[in-house]
């Protein structure tokens, strides 16, 4: 019943962070520097910022200063649609994608975790994106990719230039370069980050009054978002496996455990906005997991941050023995409304109910090959099996 405890936890923490409402929110809650990723106001602020060669918009989004500026356009393209949602665009929710990549760079895992080149080190090319770090490679699927969904879906308006990627030097094959070229290689990919864009464009049209740029509902939003960025996930997981061999088995475990638990916060329709992204990412690992980081004891980490690494490891271990936590069977939770904790407690219980039947076919396969070898099976409350 243990995993379920963290399940528990996490969806606590999860709740406790989502906003009530945007009311909530004033004129004078206005975001500070820190707040931002690093180097935020260093990064393009729009897609003409960007060098052009031959025609075309060229990107190197294995530099961290140009996929931050990936980010800053799509941030400002689409700031309109949720200024109703908190003052100087802090209620838009794409910020959770910027934010955790920030806290990637913050942390040095983007880096060349081989430690064969000088990528990502501030003693080399502090900006570089090593393209063998797992970070850096399963976060291109969701700076480039949505991105270029974006761009597919007019996001900017009707470009003077096409958009080209630039390839890194290795596993090139691992990854596409440009609108047409993504669409022919993961076209439902880019089918689900094209429908949020479309709908955000949608709302426009939509709006009740002048006074109201857009009529965008913010569950209607968070619900496309989080089907493309679960999307996303699920590319990229089976392509960089290999990736996992360079980090410390803390920090593998930790990346994976990330990955379904990010399946789960889409699942709730966490709240993706820049003050709630930057509350939750408190909890999260201030650098990079080595070997002897022992959870729940890592003595440089926070109780919290040790608790829900805790919990995001029973999380997933719960998710492998029962697939409470698919995406398309958990019910949707969301942290907004004042009949949820009843819902997550039914979350909860169908999660115990389920290991349940997982600890008691266990019991039967063992009573099964205890007979099998000639054996009495009985219950472990009386005495010890025992031959005929």
């Amino acid at each position: 019943m243990w995993p379920c405890l963290g399940i528990q936890a996490l969806l606590i923490v999860t709740i406790t962070l989502s906003p009530v409402t945007a009311a909530s929110w004033s004129e004078n809650n206005v975001p500070g520097e820190d707040e931002y990723p690093p180097l935020w106001d260093l990064a393009h602020e729009n897609l003409l910022d960007f060098p052009v060669k031959d025609n075309k918009i060229v990107i190197d989004a294995w530099n961290y200063q140009q996929r931050l500026g990936v980010y800053k356009s799509l941030l400002n393209s689409s700031a309109k649609y949720f200024s109703a949602f908190g003052p100087q665009n802090t209620g838009n929710i794409l910020w959770g994608l910027p934010l955790q990549h920030g806290w990637q760079f913050r942390t040095g895992r983007l880096a060349d975790p081989s430690g064969e080149t000088s990528c990502g080190y501030e003693d080399g090319d502090l900006l570089c994106q090593s393209v063998r770090s797992w970070w850096s490679c399963m976060n291109y699927y969701l700076s480039v990719i949505p991105f270029l969904g974006a761009v597919e879906a007019g996001l900017f308006g009707q470009l003077p230039f096409e958009v080209e990627i630039l390839p890194p030097e290795e596993q090139k094959d691992d990854f596409c370069y440009s609108v047409a070229d993504c669409l022919s290689r993961m076209p439902k990919l880019m089918d689900d980050w094209k429908a949020f864009f479309e709908y955000l464009l949608s709302t426009e049209h939509k709006a009740v009054s002048p006074a109201t740029f857009s009529s965008l509902k913010l569950d209607d939003a968070l619900g496309l978002m989080w089907k493309a960025h679960v999307t996303s996930i699920f590319y990229a997981l089976p392509r960089f496996q290999d990736s996992l061999k360079y980090l410390s088995d803390p920090e593998a475990n930790f990346a994976e455990d990330w990955a379904n638990a990010v399946d789960f916060l889409g699942a709730t329709y966490f709240h993706t906005d820049l003050p709630t992204v930057n509350k939750f990412q408190a909890f999260l690992p201030p650098r990079i997991l080595v070997e002897g980081d022992v959870l729940p004891s890592i003595s440089d980490f926070s109780p919290q941050q040790n608790e829900v690494l805790v919990s995001m490891e029973a999380l997933h271990k719960a998710n492998k023995l029962t697939g409470i936590l698919k995406t398309q069977t958990l019910i949707h939770v969301s942290p907004v409304e004042s009949g949820n904790i009843k819902a997550v407690n039914e979350v909860i219980r169908s999660g115990e109910q389920q290991q349940q039947k997982v600890n008691d076919h266990e019991q039967e396969r063992i009573a099964a090959e205890a007979l099998a070898k000639g054996y009495v099976y009985r219950s472990r409350k009386k005495n010890r099996p025992k031959t005929d």
